[in-house]
């Protein structure tokens, strides 16, 4: 439980947060603390003083602190972690290393992710690769059962779920989709870019094989950081890469290489030293504050914020799922999303719209064009649910 106390030192790291912006946009980049400032700027000065390579080897236990963060933060040894770009960069170096070609499927959802949908169809455009989108409950979700006959049936190379999707407030059953694919042997990945510092993360309770994650959402990393994890079963198969770098593996005659151990192998050589560092210490801030009560808050404030605009006549609340998490939609009457994240944004609330290229499928099937997207964090407060409340309020009396 996250007193007010523990509150208020929270607010007092976010600087943002402690001059009263209102942010609610945690979904799409929440506010880093001054923890995690302190970590990038740090090693950027130390890059001014020694030379980028100096002050990375100078930098090298600190580094290695970073993959066991992360390990914790997911429940798995540092070396099954690998620093990626973001999720998206993630999901497509597994499914490289799956190589999928004509014929094979790939299972997913209604829900899944947009990028990793232009994925797909990329693949069923240029390789012959099917793709199967497994059928929702009726209250949203995908349908066990379903993907149960979809498992046996298709006999996929890869089974692809977005656990919280970018919109809807909706929380797939993860953990009961990978207890199906253990069944059936199936390679498992899970995209948790808007998981991974919002709530608890077990890997071995997921029974994933691959977790795919950004830094900059719920985790309050910086923008352009991610991490994926690769469980034991890929690697023991020789999983890696189509094309490893000389990170990922070394170059051990002119026709031969030798791939890196562990997750290293889908690291490229380069990247950002600084914001990895900032990656770490936004972990172990996570881990400080704790990730269920960070779940209980948030989620908490979710749920006092979608009653409040469904008391708002002319509102419609499009959240769907039995479990719901700190991602908020509403269509306001029939204004645009984007026009209300600006006139929000002009009074100090920082909010975010989702359209429908974002999120074809669910969009489509509410018949939405937008909706506005509101995602509260454990740092927020119930006054700053009331003021965006009664600012949308506002906005729509206006027009």
């Amino acid at each position: 439980m996250i007193d007010d106390a523990a509150l208020a030192r929270y607010r007092a790291d976010t600087p943002a947060a402690a001059r009263g912006r209102i942010h609610l946009n945690n979904a799409g980049a929440a506010l880093v603390p001054r923890s995690v400032r302190a970590a990038v700027d740090a090693h950027l000065d130390l890059e001014d003083t020694v030379g980028g390579y100096e002050a990375a080897a100078a930098a090298a236990d600190a580094i290695a602190g970073v993959y066991g963060a992360l390990g914790r933060l997911v429940n798995a040894r540092p070396e099954h972690i690998a620093l990626v770009e973001n999720a998206t960069a993630a999901v497509a170096l597994v499914v490289s290393a799956i190589d999928p070609g004509p014929g094979d499927a790939i299972l997913t959802t209604q829900d899944e992710y947009a990028s990793h949908q232009i994925m797909y169809l990329s693949l069923a455009r240029r390789r012959g690769v099917r793709v199967v989108r497994v059928p929702d409950l009726e209250e949203g979700g995908v349908d066990p059962d379903a993907l149960a006959g979809a498992l046996a049936r298709e006999r996929p190379v890869l089974v692809s779920l977005s656990w919280i999707p970018t919109n809807s407030g909706l929380v797939q059953p993860a953990a009961a989709v990978g207890r199906l694919c253990r069944e059936h042997g199936v390679p498992y990945l899970v995209d948790a870019c808007q998981a991974v510092g919002q709530m608890p993360i077990d890997v071995e309770a997921l029974g994933c094989d691959y977790l795919a994650a950004s830094g900059r959402k719920f985790l309050r990393g910086p923008r352009g950081t991610g991490f994926l994890y690769v469980g034991g079963g890929p690697l023991e198969r020789g999983d890696a890469p189509l094309l490893p770098d000389m990170r990922g593996a070394d170059w051990t005659d002119p026709d031969a290489y030798e791939l890196a151990d562990g997750a290293r192998r889908f690291e490229s050589w380069e990247y950002a030293h600084a914001l990895s560092l900032g990656l770490g210490a936004a972990a172990e801030y996570a881990l400080d504050v704790g990730l269920e009560a960070i779940r209980e808050r948030a989620w908490a404030l979710a749920a006092d914020l979608r009653q409040r605009l469904a008391d708002i006549e002319g509102v419609e609340v499009l959240d769907r799922g039995a479990e719901r998490c700190a991602i908020v939609t509403a269509r306001v009457g029939e204004l645009d999303a984007e026009e209300l994240v600006d006139g929000l944004r002009a009074e100090g609330i920082n909010t975010s719209a989702v359209v429908r290229s974002s999120a074809v499928i669910d969009m489509d099937r509410k018949g939405a064009r937008t909706a506005l997207r509101i995602s509260p964090h454990y740092y927020n407060t119930g006054a700053e649910v009331r003021a965006v409340a009664h600012e949308i309020e506002a906005l729509l009396e206006e027009r």
